[in-house]
């Protein structure tokens, strides 16, 4: 396998299609090692779902990091840009897999979709601050947003559901769903603000 630079990675994906396909076989194979090095340490996975995801994985790595080669700025190894695009897509589809059989409707009525406010751990001097605001930002959400906002919040938002497994179970478009999305921030912007809070005072209780 060759070894190249930045330019040289760059130009094999621009040149003829032999060159395209002999790179991006050579990336597929440091793509294959370094992701299934870094899946090993998950303990849920074993050796053959782990293998399966990683070869999707890197699959559809492939095509992106095709596609978006010129995006590539150079401020570190093409191999390193292409890794993180690699990790990206086996966390996606991780996640996908985790929420495929979840049901929002279930998350909501039992109340896990806002666990996240149960469990910050505060430190005595800011737990009353916290506790306060948690308590004001729960309420938005669980009494003022609409059933649908209040799904795609907390699956979301909350939950770290992908969007298009979430436009998929709610039966929207996805363009619908950010639309959806972007109406209930409006509406949890303004409703902080009657209460003398900011977007930026809720973040800042969970740093």
């Amino acid at each position: 396998m060759k070894k190249r630079t930045n330019d040289e990675w760059l130009n094999a994906l621009r040149s003829d299609e032999a060159t395209v396909a002999d790179a991006l076989e050579d990336l597929r194979t440091i793509l294959l090692r370094g992701l299934k090095h870094a899946l090993n340490a998950r303990a849920d996975l074993d050796y053959d779902r782990m293998d399966a995801l990683a070869e999707d994985a890197v699959q559809d790595a492939l095509l992106t990091i095709r596609d978006k080669a010129h995006t590539f700025k150079g401020n570190s190894m093409f191999t390193t840009w292409a890794h993180k695009i690699a990790v990206h897509k086996a966390l996606s589809e991780l996640r996908r897999k985790r929420w495929q059989d979840s049901s929002l409707d279930d998350m909501l009525e039992t109340g896990s979709g806002l666990s996240m406010f149960k469990s910050a751990k505060p430190g005595p001097e800011s737990q009353m601050v916290r506790s306060q605001t948690m308590s004001v930002v729960q309420d938005i959400i669980q009494n003022e947003l609409t059933d649908r906002q209040k799904q795609a919040m907390v699956a979301l938002k909350i939950q770290g559901m992908p969007m298009d497994l979430v436009a998929e179970k709610m039966g929207m478009k996805r363009n619908a769903l950010y639309k959806l999305m972007h109406d209930a921030r409006l509406k949890l912007k303004k409703r902080l603000a009657q209460e003398g809070l900011t977007p930026e005072d809720v973040l800042r209780q969970f740093e």
